[in-house]
Parts: C-alpha cells; sequence; structure tokens
C-alpha cells in the first residue's frame, strides 16, 4: 500500500511547478524593468527642466551684463558696480543649476532598465546551471 512518504511526485506537476515559478519571475523582472525607467525617466525630466531654467538664467545674466556696462559708461561707480554684483548672482546661480542638471541627466541616461537586465542574466544563468548540474 503506498503512503505519502514513498509515493514520488510526477513529472507533470513538478513541470508546472517551474512554469509557475519561471512565469512569476518573468513578471518580477518586467516589474523591476518598469520601475527603473520611470526612475530614470524622471531623473532626465528634472534635469532638463532644471537646464532649462539655468538657460533662463544665463539670459538674465546677459541682460543685466550689458546694462552693466551701460551703466558703467554712463554714470558713476556705484550704479554699475551693482548691477556687475547682480550680474554675478545671477551667473553664479545659473551655474549651479547647470552642474544639478548635468548630473541628472547624466543619471537618467541612457534610460535602459540595466539592473532588471543584469537579474534577467543571473537568472537565465542560475537556470541554465541547475539544468546541467
Amino acid at each position: 500500500m503506498p503512503t505519502r512518504e514513498t509515493e514520488t511526485v510526477g513529472v507533470g506537476p513538478a513541470a508546472k511547478q517551474v512554469a509557475e515559478h519561471a512565469s512569476s519571475l518573468a513578471r518580477l523582472e518586467l516589474e523591476l524593468a518598469a520601475l527603473e525607467l520611470k526612475k530614470k525617466v524622471a531623473a532626465f525630466g528634472i534635469g532638463i527642466g532644471l537646464g532649462i531654467g539655468a538657460l533662463l538664467f544665463v539670459v538674465f545674466a546677459l541682460w543685466f551684463a550689458f546694462a552693466t556696462i551701460a551703466a558703467g559708461l554712463a554714470t558713476a561707480m556705484d550704479t554699475w558696480l551693482a548691477l556687475l554684483i547682480t550680474t554675478g548672482i545671477l551667473v553664479a546661480l545659473a551655474a549651479g543649476l547647470g552642474f544639478v542638471a548635468a548630473g541628472l541627466i547624466r543619471k537618467g541616461s541612457p534610460p535602459v532598465p540595466e539592473q532588471a537586465i543584469e537579474e534577467a542574466r543571473k537568472t537565465t544563468e542560475a537556470l541554465k546551471s541547475n539544468g546541467t548540474s
């Protein structure tokens, strides 16, 4: 009389279980890829926005630079010095935003889910090595 301990599990249920695990793993890897892409696209978008902000400050800085030159030629030292200081502040703001923007753009590009690809590669290698052992 067969008992639980002496019965062997058939190939069918084992294959079904392996297929379910593989399907679940593939779904998780796709979810990881989607999350990773979303994170990179967000960083890229914020970087572009900050870069546009930096460009706007550069335009303002140029306007103030020309105003500084005009004030320096037309008036006494105090006015153009104040405008020159304002120009320096705008240039510093533009440079700071530009550096932050460049860092975020570098962080978000290329928009490839590297972590998900690496996990898929490791999973494939593990499945291949378990199948040959």
